[in-house]
C-alpha cells in the first residue's frame, strides 16, 4: 500500500514513516528539502520536494496514495508569524483534504494535539472535554482539526483525528530540557510542581496512528493517544533524577514573575524577529495541568501502550547519554 506521510522530517513523522516501511508499505514524503530527511534510503521510500502551502505540490503528493497521515506542523519560534501557523495548520490541511477527496484516498488520519483542551481543570480530560487553546499554535491546530472534521463529514471522507499527549523517546529533542532539569542535583521548579503531565512513548504513539488508519470504527472519530500513567511534575522529575543518579532536590519558585516576564519578552522580541529568552508557553508547562483519559482509544482501537513511564524514561535518558546530551 502506498501511504503519504506529511511532516516526515519531524520526530513523529520520521518514526511513523520508518515503521510503515518496516511493515512493507510504500511511503511517500512531501518535504521542503531532501536534506532534512533523516530516513535511510529505501527502495519503498519516495521523496517529493514541496510545501503543504503549495496546492499543486500537495496534489502531486496525494495522487496515487491509499492513505494520508497529516502530521505537518510548525512550532513557536521568533521567525514564525501568526499567519505561518494558519497557513500550515489550516490552509495546508485544506489543501490535503481537497486532494484526498479528489483522488479518492481510502483513509485520512489527521494529527491534532491535546493542547486544544488547554489547562485541564477537571482531570482527566476526554475527547469531549471543553476546548481552551492558549496560544497561536494550539488555536490554529484546533482550527485545522475542526476544518478536517467538518470537511470529512460533509464530503464522506474517511477521516480520523488523533490528539497525542506529550511525545518522548530516543531521538526526541523537544523534551531534552525536561530531562536536563530532572537530572540536576538541585532542580528549580516554577510553581507548585503538583500539576499533571501526561506523556506518550513514541512507539506507542506510532501504533496509535496505525490503528487509527486501520480500524473501521475509527472513521469519523477523535482519539486521545497517551501513555497509561498520568503523573504530577514533581514525581516525574524525581523519576528522571533517580534514573540519572542525581539527588533531585527540588526548589519551588513562584510562577507569576516568570509568567509576566515570558509575556513581556514575547511582545518585545518576536516583532523584532528575536528569539525571546523566555516564552510564556514554556512557563505554562510548569503551571497548566494536562491529564487525559485514553479509554476511548483502548475500547475502539484496541490501543494498548507497551511502554510504562519508567521504561520509556529510562530508554530516552539512555539515548541522551549516548549522544552526550545528558
Amino acid at each position: 500500500m502506498k501511504i503519504l506521510v506529511m511532516g516526515g522530517t519531524g520526530y513523529t513523522g520520521h518514526n511513523l514513516a520508518k515503521r510503515l516501511l518496516q511493515d512493507g508499505h510504500q511511503v511517500r514524503l512531501l518535504v521542503r528539502s531532501r536534506s532534512r530527511v533523516a530516513l535511510l534510503p529505501h527502495p519503498s521510500l519516495e521523496i517529493h520536494e514541496g510545501d503543504i502551502r503549495d496546492r499543486a505540490a500537495v496534489d502531486t503528493a496525494v495522487l496515487g496514495v491509499a492513505k494520508v497521515f497529516n502530521l505537518a506542523a510548525i512550532y513557536r519560534t521568533a521567525s514564525a508569524a501568526d499567519q505561518d501557523y494558519r497557513d500550515i495548520h489550516v490552509e495546508g490541511t485544506r489543501h490535503l483534504l481537497e486532494a484526498a477527496l479528489k483522488y479518492r484516498v481510502e483513509r485520512f488520519v489527521h494529527c491534532s494535539t491535546v493542547g486544544v483542551h488547554g489547562d485541564v481543570q477537571a482531570p482527566p480530560a476526554t475527547e469531549e472535554s471543553p476546548y481552551s487553546p492558549n496560544d497561536i499554535y494550539q488555536r490554529t491546530k484546533l482550527e485545522g482539526e475542526l476544518l478536517a472534521r467538518d470537511f470529512a463529514a460533509q464530503n464522506g471522507l474517511a477521516l480520523t483525528v488523533v490528539r497525542p499527549t506529550a511525545i518522548y523517546g530516543p531521538g526526541d529533542m523537544r523534551l531534552l530540557k525536561l530531562f536536563r532539569l530532572g537530572a540536576r542535583n538541585i532542580t528549580p521548579v516554577i510553581g507548585t510542581g503538583r500539576i499533571f503531565y501526561h506523556m506518550v512513548y513514541i512507539d506507542d504513539l506510532v501504533q496509535g496512528f496505525i490503528l487509527a488508519s486501520e480500524v473501521d470504527a475509527a472513521v469519523g472519530q477523535v482519539f486521545i493517544i497517551g501513555g497509561e500513567e498520568r503523573m504530577v511534575l514533581d514525581d516525574l522529575l524525581a523519576i528522571i533524577a533517580r534514573i540519572t543518579g542525581r539527588r533531585g532536590r527540588k526548589v519551588h519558585i513562584p510562577a507569576l514573575p516568570f509568567q509576566l516576564a515570558g509575556s513581556l519578552c514575547e511582545k518585545v522580541c518576536i516583532p523584532l524577529g528575536l528569539e525571546p529568552p523566555i516564552y510564556r508557553r514554556r512557563v505554562d508547562f510548569f503551571t497548566k495541568s494536562r491529564a487525559f483519559d485514553i479509554g476511548k482509544a483502548k475500547r475502539m482501537l484496541g490501543y494498548s501502550p507497551r511502554y510504562g513511564l519508567q521504561e520509556g524514561l529510562r530508554r530516552t535518558a539512555g539515548w541522551y547519554k549516548e549522544q552526550g546530551l545528558l
